[in-house]
């Protein structure tokens, strides 16, 4: 079996000017994190790729997975190793390219190189057009009804010139884009176990957040009973593209029955948001993070119109990021099965939001209404009934395992920390 190697073209990394070689180092760092488990012989950086040479026999597929959820690949490719040293280089990339377009099915191609390595004796377009003249010659030889067709083809062959070994590849494989794990700093996430919060976590990680969760549960501990299993189920699947992660799990019932027995009914579901987004902005400050992520998209239901949530928002002080409010249901849901989330999320749980619903939520609230609809509330107190329940679990992940550890934290500490008692 020929030696394999990995070809990887980083997204926006080279447009990051004097910056770039933080983004580039915590790039590879990723990258050997992703692959720890596998026998990877070595990586180097030839120009502006990342090349990852395996050991004879490493199963590819697995690999692959891996290199999938690394942030900030735009492509990558399952490359043939050629070696090189000899008078026929040449001889040598055509017959690997033909041994490695003939299984696959395709009515057109081009065939494309890069030579990175200036003291190759032949242009970029020389290798093109001899590679592409012995590839149509063997296509047709084997009767096969093939055309050469440079814009847009069915199929490219591209070659690279590295100053190691050549390399050649047909299987474009996309990545995720964006900028590398742990690049931009961090934010506090609230995890619904629905489909929108995990997409919404998803795309902040692809821009380079560190991620911290939290989630707010009711009812029963059993699967179907309480969320608790989908939020770390989605956690489990959203950390290794971060390696590390937080849950923060809150119980949230018994605040719930305080508000709707002390608030107006048609605000307790706005009421309810408010209280989880000032629950959210203490851990956020334990955790050092600058910005809370809500997984909201305009005008999805009714607590998600303009209006209303400009208004929960007031409740607190931090930035709260929505990166699905211009995203429909549909594209939520593209991605939610992209990432693996989608089934997750699909599962039967009681989410503590359908507790106590109003029959005749608002539509069109402001933070005069919210604020004048909480007054006979003990604010403070409910946000410190909260964090003195709140647990927190450890995740994380290392050689293709993710491992959770489990653990309460002390009720003083969460509710005490950064806020004296009776500080909302």
């Amino acid at each position: 079996m020929p030696k394999r190697a990995i070809v990887v073209h980083y997204h926006e990394l080279w447009l990051k000017g004097q910056n770039r070689n933080f983004f580039l180092g915590k790039f590879l760092l990723a990258l050997r994190r992703s692959l720890a488990q596998f026998p990877v012989e070595r990586i180097r950086q030839p120009g502006d790729r990342v090349v990852i040479h395996l050991a004879e026999d490493t199963p590819l597929e697995p690999v692959v997975a891996a290199i999938e959820r690394v942030m900030g690949i735009a492509y990558f490719g399952v490359a043939r190793v050629v070696g090189r040293g000899s008078a026929d280089d040449l001889d040598a990339l055509c017959r690997s390219a033909w041994a490695e377009i003939e299984p696959l099915a395709f009515s057109s191609f081009a065939v494309r190189a890069k030579r990175s390595d200036k003291s190759f004796p032949l242009r970029t377009s020389e290798i093109e057009a001899h590679v592409g003249r012995y590839l149509l010659d063997h296509l047709r030889a084997a009767g096969r009804q093939v055309r050469v067709k440079l814009d847009d083809p069915d199929l490219t062959c591209r070659i690279e010139i590295t100053p190691g070994p050549m390399l050649v590849y047909a299987r474009k494989i996309p990545g995720p884009g964006g900028l590398p794990a742990n690049t931009t700093g961090r934010m506090l996430c609230l995890l619904s176990g629905g489909y929108d919060s995990a997409v919404a976590a998803y795309k902040m990680m692809r821009r380079g957040a560190h991620m911290s969760f939290v989630h707010f549960w009711g009812g029963g501990a059993r699967p179907g009973e309480s969320s608790v299993h989908v939020a770390r189920s989605l956690v489990e699947q959203l950390v290794p593209y971060q390696f590390t992660a937080k849950l923060y799990l809150v119980p949230f019932e018994p605040i719930q029955r305080e508000i709707a027995s002390g608030a107006p009914e048609s605000y307790r579901l706005l009421l309810y948001r408010r209280m989880m987004l000032r629950i959210a902005e203490r851990i956020a400050h334990r955790e050092k993070a600058l910005a809370v992520v809500a997984g909201d998209s305009l005008g999805q239901v009714a607590s998600q119109t303009l209006q209303n949530m400009v208004a929960v928002s007031a409740a607190s002080s931090m930035p709260v990021f929505r990166p699905l409010a211009g995203d429909d249901k549909q594209e939520i849901m593209a991605i939610a099965r992209r990432i693996g989330t989608f089934d997750i999320s699909a599962e039967p749980f009681h989410d503590c939001c359908s507790i106590l619903l109003p029959r005749s939520p608002a539509l069109y609230a402001s933070r005069g209404d919210l604020d004048q609809a909480e007054a006979g509330l003990n604010v403070p107190e409910l946000v410190n009934l909260g964090m003195n329940a709140t647990v927190v679990e450890r995740y994380s992940y290392s050689e293709g395992k993710v491992e959770r550890a489990e653990g309460t934290q002390p009720a003083t500490t969460l509710a005490s920390r950064r806020h004296p008692a009776g500080q909302a």
